[in-house]
């Protein structure tokens, strides 16, 4: 696991998923028009990606179990 592409694809795309929860997360702290325009639009985002994420895992998963690459 010294070099494993996938993985570390899969640990950027988790991380991505914070991010995008924690941005989410500010917009809601802050409030205001900016709440308004974009809460809906930064949820959307983060359910793309933990969906793209999740598709990773069981990606990684799946060919750790199989003795894949």
């Amino acid at each position: 696991m010294t070099f494993d592409p996938l993985f570390y694809l899969l640990v950027a795309s988790v991380l991505l998923v914070l991010g995008i929860l924690l941005y989410g997360i500010a917009g809601f702290g802050r409030g205001g028009d900016f709440n308004k325009k974009q809460a809906n639009k930064v949820m959307r985002w983060r359910i793309i990606a933990q969906f793209g994420a999740v598709l990773l895992i069981l990606l990684y998963v799946y060919l750790r179990r199989q003795g894949g690459t």
